[in-house]
Parts: C-alpha cells; sequence; structure tokens
C-alpha cells in the first residue's frame, strides 16, 4: 500500500511539472521551466523511493535531491522579482 501512494504521488508532481511545462512552451518565461524542473525533480525522488529498499524520506542522497528541488523553486521566484535593467 505505501509503494502505491509513493506511486500516485509520484504521478502527481509529474502532472505538475507537464502543466507548469505546458505554460512554459506557451510564454517561454523560465520561471515555468524552473518549477517544472523541480516537480519533476520530486517525481524521480518519489520513484526512487518507492523502488529504493530500504529507503527513508531522511535519507541523505533523496533529502538532498528534495534540497535542490526546492532551490529550483527558489531561483525561480529570485529571477522573477529581480529588477530589470
Amino acid at each position: 500500500m505505501e509503494q502505491m501512494l509513493t506511486g500516485a504521488i509520484a504521478v502527481g508532481w509529474l502532472v505538475a511539472g507537464l502543466f507548469f511545462f505546458r505554460f512554459w512552451r506557451q510564454t517561454r518565461d523560465r520561471f515555468f521551466l524552473w518549477f517544472a524542473l523541480s516537480f519533476w525533480l520530486e517525481c524521480a525522488n518519489r520513484i526512487a523511493l518507492g523502488l529504493w529498499v530500504g529507503a527513508t524520506e531522511q535519507s541523505p542522497l533523496l533529502y538532498g535531491v528534495r534540497v535542490i528541488a526546492y532551490g529550483l523553486i527558489l531561483l525561480a521566484i529570485w529571477q522573477k522579482n529581480r529588477p530589470r535593467r
């Protein structure tokens, strides 16, 4: 049951990434691209969590991927709000 729920969460991250990727294709705004990449990293993280025997959410490698994904979101917000020249 736990693997099934992890798979469902991974599919949710994948769909959210596709949602933002669609907006990136329409607008070419990097904000949407960074969000799509972040959600896809979270999807890969959940897949690895489901397939890796004995892995927990506190595993350093999986936690590091999550930190990078949230870092991409922060980068997108920073780039969107920085002053224009």
